[in-house]
């Protein structure tokens, strides 16, 4: 121990007409569900391990303004089960994780499961929605049902303490966050077209095409606008779809063996060779880079 299992699960929920919303409340959706088997000793630290993978993750996708709620039982005992040694002391892990991460913690008595304390973790959003992600959740009662046991180092056996985590909570749900907190202009990484060649006029389209055709070799999804619209509507087209980058090519471009970045807020860069614009994008795209303007491709 620790054993940790995972899967990505689809989940269903019968919830009524008027409840749903969008992608954030639907019927059916995708659960990254995880089932980590700890010892007693061992709960803090795995814990820890979650609540610190979980953020790192989330800071990844560009979120970084987080708080977290621990949920305990209250005192009206008959609806909890557990001995009031597993309570006291399941949720005084929970709480030294959460002070731990420096992160504001809101304690919220009577809102624990029925059989253990969880974390919950929220964050707020580019206009400061706040909407509840992850959850780190302690179960004694699942392997106390199945009766499941490990060797102790003393030799006798013991029940282990299984932590239910979720790290998207539904993955759906996750997006549609996502979408509200880009309003649809995704780091590069992330934007479904991460590339768009304009060419100057339909002459250059093969130039554009043999350099995304390299883009594409190197994993990146990238296309070349071969419609019959004029350059100007092509680029407003693009810029309305929140392309991240657009390459622009003409006769001096062609000439040069250069290209010119286009940005999402119309600024430009003109005459980068190439070689070094496959690096910039690649380099964009390793990082994580929020690229909507000419100083931000670096």
């Amino acid at each position: 121990l620790p054993m940790r299992l995972a899967e990505n699960g689809t989940v269903y929920r019968n919830e009524l007409s008027g409840a749903l919303h969008g992608l954030t409340r639907v019927r059916g959706f995708t659960q990254d569900d995880s089932h980590l088997f700890v010892t007693p000793e061992q709960l803090e630290s795995e814990a820890t391990k979650v609540l610190e993978f979980v953020i790192s993750m989330l800071r990844d996708f560009g979120l970084d303004d987080f708080e977290l709620e621990l949920s305990m039982r209250d005192d009206e005992k008959s609806k909890w089960i557990g001995s009031d040694e597993f309570w006291e002391y399941s949720t005084n892990a929970l709480r030294n994780v959460a002070v731990a991460s420096g992160l504001k913690l809101t304690e919220v008595p009577g809102e624990a499961a029925f059989y253990g304390p969880k974390i919950d973790l929220k964050t707020r959003d580019a206009i400061g929605r706040t909407w509840q992600l992850s959850t780190v959740q302690v179960d004694p009662n699942l392997p106390e049902r199945f009766e499941l046991e490990y060797t102790g180092s003393d030799g006798e056996r013991h029940r282990p303490i299984m932590i239910h985590r979720a790290l998207f909570g539904s993955i759906e749900r996750f997006f549609a966050i996502l979408l509200e907190h880009y309003a649809g202009a995704f780091p590069v990484w992330l934007s479904p077209v991460q590339v768009v060649g304009i060419p100057v006029a339909e002459e250059y389209a093969p130039y554009l095409d043999e350099i995304v055709g390299r883009l594409r070799e190197a994993g990146v999804r990238a296309e070349v606008d071969h419609s019959d619209d004029r350059m100007q509507k092509k680029i407003r087209t693009h810029t309305t779809q929140k392309v991240p980058l657009q390459l622009i090519a003409g006769e001096q471009d062609r000439a040069a063996g250069t290209v010119s970045f286009r940005f999402r807020d119309g600024s430009q860069t003109n005459g980068v060779p190439v070689d070094d614009a496959i690096a910039l994008v690649l380099r964009a795209i390793a990082q994580h880079t929020l690229v909507d303007t000419a100083d931000q491709l670096v």
